[in-house]
């Protein structure tokens, strides 16, 4: 048996944490720049707030309703989902996390053990120890355990875990569940989908393997409907570790300056490194984008993609950020306002053995980078993050002096809430 744990509306329950008074109110969270609603209560949903509706047309729509506001602040979702991943390592057999507010759990060897008082229990757990509400689904297969997690999430009956371990409540499942809500199942395959009249996952699961592999012709769409009729057929090596990372954002101006980008770019660079090693891996190749802004049409267009492949696969912080760099030096055009850029790195594979370069005569070298990235991850981990960082990282104020918040200057957020978990400066002070 599988399970998922989804933290409910995760955003918007890590910004009520520190904010009980937040509890039974709307609530939205913005994406970068202040730009758009990406995370909703339950309560901006009950109002009509829609994802992804402009932060300025809020006040437009709903301007009798008191909406408490915040920009994304990932630091402290980060920090509380994994307090929330910590608890899930002690309860389950095996886990692996799928996303900053979904993880997996194989429940192997607890056959004796009563699932779904199990699941109950996590969760007032991870309520009590957190603040985080989650619910859970329990199913023979990952697909099936997302079905029942959406159960329990909109369901209160389920009492926040919903457990399908038999094939009468499968099937009931599915014929309650749209197809455009089934794991793996994207925009452009439920449109075909609805051409062929199928419009739920019971729909879907019903039809012949054979038509399902002549229409579709795609493994992972084959692979879904496997799931949805019992089977367990998709990898956990596919999901315990990201097979490419990007880090990109949106600038809160259009900057034309090519050492301002660059700092951008060496924090998206650094970004990536931080979260290879996080997982274990290395990448081989560097990559780096660079574009305008597409909605100015009255400016000039750019748009640029650059890769660069690594003779030794790595997650040093140094080197990626050198690459990207000497990338982005080559896309560079003057006369040009830019309002984008990101840094993907690609090839990613396991972090040990690697191969190293037969020609390379400075191994001690590469050993010592491995060793300070180490240091420095432990002391930005323990004492906050961006205590230590690289020169390039820094922005600079107009009398050239770097700023120690090297996000300072990134992106707009107007609204962002303290880290009190994080940061010695944050630290909730009691009247």
């Amino acid at each position: 048996m599988y399970g998922i744990i989804d933290c409910d509306n995760c955003y918007v329950s890590c910004e009520r944490v520190f904010r009980p008074d937040l509890e039974g109110k709307p609530v939205v969270v913005l994406s970068n720049n202040d730009g758009c609603v990406v995370a909703r209560s339950n309560e901006a949903k009950q109002l009509g707030i829609k994802a992804g509706v402009p932060y300025f047309k809020l006040q437009e729509q709903f301007p009798n309703e008191k909406i408490a506001v915040f920009s994304s602040n990932y630091e402290l979702y980060a920090e509380l989902t994994g307090r929330v991943v910590s608890i899930i390592r002690k309860e389950a057999p095996e886990y692996f996390r799928y996303s900053i507010d979904e993880c997996f759990v194989y429940l192997d060897g607890m056959e004796r053990i009563d699932l779904k008082e199990w699941g109950e229990n996590l969760h007032r757990r991870v309520l009590r120890s957190v603040g985080m509400p989650v619910s859970i689904g329990i199913a023979p297969n990952k697909t099936l355990a997302k079905v029942a997690s959406h159960f329990a999430k909109h369901y209160p009956g389920y009492r926040h875990c919903c457990l399908m371990d038999t094939d009468q409540k499968r099937i009931k499942a599915l014929k309650l569940t749209s197809i455009d809500d089934v794991w793996g199942i994207g925009r452009r395959y439920t449109a075909r989908m609805h051409e062929h009249g199928i419009q739920t996952a019971f729909d879907f699961a019903s039809r012949p393997q054979s038509w399902v592999r002549a229409i579709f012709r795609n493994i992972v769409v084959e692979r879904t409907w496997r799931e949805l009729n019992g089977q367990d057929c998709v990898p956990n090596e596919e999901l315990a570790a990201k097979k490419s990372i990007c880090t990109s954002r949106s600038f809160s101006t259009m900057i034309t300056d090519p050492d301002e980008l660059r700092t951008h770019v060496s924090n998206y660079a650094v970004r990536c490194a931080e979260k290879l090693r996080q997982q274990g891996s290395v990448a081989s190749i560097v990559a780096v984008f660079l574009n305008t802004n597409p909605f100015r049409e009255d400016l000039p267009q750019y748009w640029n993609f650059r890769e660069q492949r690594l003779i030794t696969p790595t997650a040093t912080t140094t080197t990626i950020v050198q690459t990207a760099g000497n990338l982005l030096e080559q896309l560079y055009r003057p006369g040009y306002k830019y309002k984008k850029a990101g840094v993907i790195v690609m090839g990613v594979g396991p972090g040990s053995p690697v191969q190293p370069d037969l020609f390379d005569t400075n191994a001690e070298q590469f050993q010592r980078m491995r060793r300070l990235d180490a240091v420095i991850d432990r002391i930005n981990r323990v004492q906050g993050t961006e205590t230590i960082v690289l020169g390039a990282q820094q922005y600079t104020n107009k009398d050239g002096v770097g700023k120690a918040d090297v996000f300072a200057n990134a992106i707009k957020h107007d609204y962002r809430s303290p880290n009190p978990t994080t940061r010695w400066t944050d630290i909730i002070r009691l009247k």
